[in-house]
């Protein structure tokens, strides 16, 4: 009923309306007429909702707005340009941005805000600048990595971050042919945050400052704590070199053994700090199994438990999966996903049965009791 009365109301706008305590005006691009609302002063406590339905741009600022309800901006299918700046705002709600889908550029610098609801973008899914300058942020989480693949200039300067999620990491800094189409420049505001002094953002600067790099800061110059309360210092560039990228090699990508055999899985990394491993089996070959039988459903994708996991030394860890007595049912694709604060990476690795059970061929056993021998010599308790 809420979205419904949106839609009615929207129809209901006249295009030359104009706000109390705004101004609107039409620019020209080619032949193009852009419409301007601005709306500014104390005197507003709220969003205006009889914005005229063909404004492309809207800046609301230095007024005592505090919160940006939902579907605040519901009739306004045109909008591109949105500045929220420097107003009281507390609060945006997760679905403040409904029906934005023609949104290039949100700012709300110079505001109150101590979360962002990141799900939110997903609604405004051209959004390609956002700016959250000068608030109250204290924490990133992982998955507003997710909502950002496309935003190309971000500002998250002056607010009270610590930490980055690796996830943001990936996606700023994308391996060697894991990121297709044309790549585009990405512009970051990182400085004036409280940064604890870790792998991520010594990796940030050295990165954003190598030859070629993608990624553009706007202020070179981090600084970085100890501890949350203690002293910054400047991020200090030899500290970059003991933060090593994550690098994960199987031992094989594609594994064929026999119907009632064993089998052993590998995997390598390297990075730093060492990173720890996991298997998950992320699908099955279609037509394993009979799909009508309840035994035979297997929920994927599924964690799966490490027969070994060593550490050889500093910035070093293999692990090995065993899988007993095959059958059909096991057949299909592995994951080996390393992770460490400095990033995420994983290999894949298909697993294909054939055969008869019973028909292990002798050689395939003695490959398993060499690789588990192997195993145990390298075991180290100490080490994992």
């Amino acid at each position: 009923m809420y979205l419904l009365f949106l839609v009615l109301q929207s129809v209901l706008l006249t295009v030359g309306s104009c706000p109390s305590q705004c101004s609107c005006s039409d620019g020209v691009k080619g032949k193009l007429e852009l419409r301007w609302v601005q709306c500014r002063g104390p005197g507003l406590r709220y969003i205006p909702a009889n914005a005229p339905a063909d404004t492309v741009r809207l800046r609301l600022e230095n007024t005592l707005v505090s919160r940006v309800p939902r579907a605040a901006f519901y009739n306004l299918s045109q909008l591109r340009f949105l500045w929220l700046t420097y107003n009281c705002i507390t609060s945006v709600h997760p679905s403040s941005f409904l029906n934005l889908r023609s949104l290039h550029e949100l700012r709300l610098d110079g505001n109150l805000l101590s979360a962002f609801p990141w799900e939110g973008l997903r609604d405004a899914p051209l959004l390609r600048t956002l700016g959250l300058h000068n608030n109250r942020l204290s924490s990133l989480p992982a998955q507003a990595a997710l909502f950002l693949p496309n935003v190309t200039y971000l500002d998250l300067s002056s607010n009270r971050l610590t930490m980055l999620p690796a996830e943001l990491l990936n996606l700023w800094f994308p391996r060697t042919g894991r990121e297709g189409g044309l790549v585009k420049i990405k512009i970051l505001g990182l400085h004036d945050n409280p940064w604890l002094c870790n792998c991520e953002i010594s990796m940030v600067r050295s990165l954003s400052m190598s030859r070629g790099s993608l990624v553009v800061l706007i202020d070179q110059m981090l600084t970085c704590s100890k501890s949350i309360d203690g002293p910054t210092v400047e991020v200090p560039g030899k500290e970059t070199s003991h933060c090593i990228r994550l690098s994960v090699k199987p031992a094989a990508t594609t594994v064929i053994s026999s119907l009632g055999s064993n089998v052993i899985l590998r995997c390598d990394a390297t990075g730093f700090p060492t990173p720890t491993l996991t298997w998950i089996k992320t699908s099955t070959y279609s037509g394993c199994c009979p799909p009508d039988t309840p035994e035979n459903i297997e929920p994927l994708p599924k964690n799966l438990k490490s027969f070994l996991q060593v550490s050889p030394g500093v910035g070093l860890r293999w692990s090995v999966i065993s899988l007993s007595g095959l059958s059909l049912r096991d057949a299909g694709e592995y994951r080996c996903q390393a992770r460490n604060t400095a990033g995420i990476a994983e290999a894949n690795i298909k697993l294909k049965v054939v055969g008869v059970i019973g028909g292990a061929h002798p050689t395939t056993n003695k490959l398993v009791q060499a690789q588990l021998k192997t195993s145990f010599k390298l075991y180290r308790p100490d080490t994992i």
